[in-house]
């Protein structure tokens, strides 16, 4: 009987302490739970933020400036701030560098060794011809630069960190934050690791190329046409100093420019997404054997030199149209938004283009808390950036594809052409190297040079007599030409490019509640 009390009372005993230990671990349990569906520390300080952007390369750096100048006050949130090295962002063109003087942000191409560019040097089949850009009605110091994109990038960071109104910051944004279809803020992670939310008006994502948040506010159609093969040339002089060199290879452009007084950067370009390997040695092949052959005699042995030294890099080269999706709270800007081939070195232009556009914009706003009206406002910049941004754009991608060697009797043709009418000179080679550098980004005077390249072609075909054959050819080039160009303008917008002022948004006002600064 005392056994049997015993065993009882141990059972019970069992039975409680598993009792206890369930409810114990339910409310441990609870408790995590909680923690998790918790809001994430939220930044202090946060409610006093007008804008968040979200990168610091050169457009999140100059526009930060620019905002912050504008008396609005910015949170930056760049995932390195240490010293980018890239190999592209190297060359800003005049239209680019006059645009960098409105944002007053020229003094940061002084003290980091930038170089002054004043045109290109064309070379194709042991022909050369010079084109300089047309600078003949602006001051003397207007011309292109070109230098280390890291230095510039952190001389913009600095002055922007100066500006009292400015918080940047290093962290990396995971997510944006949206409530009811409205951007209110990101999330990020710290240096540290620690999660965090920041919350304002207005976030403009300007995180470069790899951007991972624009698939929520724009409709990506990313195309890698071809990749750069990249090397710094050390201690050699250019043909033509002071100029960017395009050599017409085979079987696509290689370019030269000075970034700083004792080097030049090469950038080969590859056609296709597949690269001879760096690692056995196939790549330094290729460039030894089927490139430096190519290269203008002058800095033939210094190419070959920087081969062996072997510090080659590659970056593909993408290309983007803008298909935004208008979202209240938020923007695109810069390579996250809107990308095109570098042959033409004109993405810099087009972000500091926009920035100035959206400065005016955002200029007679003091609320930016109304997101509706806000986004309705805006939409007008994705209208009012066009035919700056289209030109260049367009002429980039029309560009490659002509430059590119071809099989194809009509492209080879298009590209003879097209290196004799620049060498021309007069309207012929100071129209198009206008639309290059920026001076003068009409979408009309685009189509109009490129159709009289594809004419100048035919017309010498038809020289000194007509065939059949020749007549076939000229029929043939006029319809490649036709098939370069207008699915680039067809991807760009036909109506927004040539024709922004028959859309609404365009005339929009700035929200009623709002008056002028």
């Amino acid at each position: 009987m005392a056994v049997d009390h015993l065993i009882l009372t141990t059972c019970f005993a069992s039975l409680f302490a598993s009792l206890l230990l369930y409810i114990l671990r339910l409310r441990h349990s609870k408790k995590i739970v909680s923690n998790i569906n918790q809001p994430l520390t939220v930044k202090p300080g946060n409610d006093d933020v007008d804008l968040i952007i979200v990168g610091a390369g050169v457009a999140g750096a100059a526009l930060a400036h620019t905002l912050g100048k504008e008396g609005r006050r910015v949170h930056v949130i760049e995932r390195d701030l240490t010293e980018p090295d890239r190999i592209v962002g190297e060359l800003l063109q005049p239209g680019g560098y006059l645009k960098l003087i409105e944002l007053g942000l020229e003094d940061c191409v002084k003290e980091i060794d930038a170089q002054r560019v004043l045109g290109y040097a064309l070379f194709k089949d042991g022909k050369h011809t010079k084109l300089s850009y047309p600078l003949e009605q602006f001051d003397s110091d207007i011309a292109g630069r070109s230098f280390h994109n890291g230095r510039f990038v952190q001389r913009m960071r600095e002055k922007a960190s100066t500006l009292p109104n400015v918080r940047m910051e290093q962290g990396t944004v995971t997510s944006l934050v949206e409530e009811k279809g409205v951007i209110k803020g990101v999330q990020y992670k710290t240096k540290e690791g620690q999660e965090l939310r920041s919350y304002a008006p207005l976030t403009i994502v300007c995180d470069g190329c790899f951007s991972n948040l624009r698939r929520s506010l724009c409709k990506p159609k990313v195309e890698v046409p071809s990749n750069f093969v990249g090397l710094v040339l050390e201690n050699c002089e250019l043909p033509f100093p002071n100029h960017g060199h395009v050599v017409l290879g085979d079987p696509s452009p290689i370019l030269f420019y000075p970034i700083s007084s004792s080097e030049v950067r090469c950038l080969v370009d590859v056609p296709g997404s597949k690269l001879p390997s760096l690692a056995n040695g196939d790549m330094a092949k290729h460039l030894k054997i089927t490139v430096a052959p190519q290269i203008p005699i002058e800095i033939r042995e210094a190419f070959i030199s920087a081969v062996e030294k072997g510090n080659i890099r590659t970056m593909p080269n993408r290309s983007m149209p803008a298909d935004p999706i208008p979202t209240p709270g938020a923007l695109l800007l810069g390579d996250a938004f809107n990308m095109r081939h570098p042959l033409t070195g004109g993405g810099m232009t087009v972000a500091l283009s926009d920035i100035v556009i959206l400065r005016d914009l955002l200029n007679p706003l003091v609320d930016l808390t109304d997101k509706e009206s806000l986004s309705k406002y805006i939409e007008s910049f994705y209208t009012l950036r066009k035919p700056v941004a289209s030109t260049i754009n367009t002429l980039a991608g029309a560009l490659y594809k002509v430059f590119l060697a071809s099989p194809d009797d009509a492209r080879s043709e298009m590209r003879r052409a097209c290196f004799d009418y620049l060498s021309l000179g007069g309207v012929c080679s100071s129209g198009p190297v206008a639309l290059l550098s920026g001076l003068n980004p009409r979408p009309m005077s685009l189509v109009l040079h490129f159709f009289a390249v594809a004419i100048f072609g035919v017309g010498r075909l038809l020289v000194p007599l007509p065939s059949v054959k020749r007549l076939w050819l000229g029929a043939r080039l006029i319809s490649s030409a036709s098939g370069i160009i207008f699915p680039i303008i067809k991807a760009e917008g036909v109506r927004q490019m040539f024709f922004p002022r028959t859309i609404p948004a365009i005339y929009r006002a700035p929200p009623a509640h709002s008056s002028s600064q």
